[in-house]
């Protein structure tokens, strides 16, 4: 075995897998949303969920949803490029950093559903999950999303909390 191969066994590319779960379920999902519920119209399933099918041209809470579609390849490329920085990243992590590679898994598998995939067959992303409070509704998201936020949240703890431990793994 090549010491190229033997250090990608070792680094965090070995928790892509995530990555790859992510993108199922988030496609699976979108493409149950968009072949069975009808656009705009709430289902409720909890007293503060529903699904509802809506598309997103835009970013985060659809900012620059109406810019005139030049986005959707800005968007796409983006994510393109934030893919592979990731990508980088993982290889460069030791495996055994589990937590920090979960969440770049994460988000990666976020921005592959999301901003390649969705972008570039579909020209928006599909978004179906609708969570509120009384009359105050969260942006409509999806499992992309939420892998994105959780993956993100979970750097955030790891460069508080995690730093100086990481700081001495090699």
């Amino acid at each position: 075995m090549s010491q190229t191969n033997n250090h990608l066994l070792h680094s965090g590319l070995a928790w892509v897998w995530i990555s790859i779960i992510v993108v199922i379920l988030d496609q699976v999902s979108k493409i149950w949303a968009d072949t069975t519920l009808v656009f705009g119209q709430p289902v409720e399933i909890l007293p503060f969920l529903n699904f509802t099918l809506l598309y997103n041209t835009g970013v985060a809470f659809s900012f620059m949803a109406d810019a005139g579609g030049w986005q959707r390849w800005l968007f796409t490329g983006l994510a393109a490029v934030i893919s592979v920085i990731i990508m980088v990243w993982m290889a460069r992590t030791p495996r055994s950093q589990i937590w920090v590679n979960s969440a770049l898994a994460m988000i990666l598998g976020g921005a592959i559903g999301n901003n390649l995939i969705d972008r570039l067959l579909y020209g928006h992303v599909i978004d179906f999950i609708d969570v509120y409070y009384q009359q105050w509704h969260w942006p409509v998201f999806n499992i992309a999303d939420s892998a994105i936020t959780v993956g993100a949240i979970m750097l955030l703890i790891d460069a508080i909390w995690f730093a100086d431990e990481n700081a001495n793994v090699k």
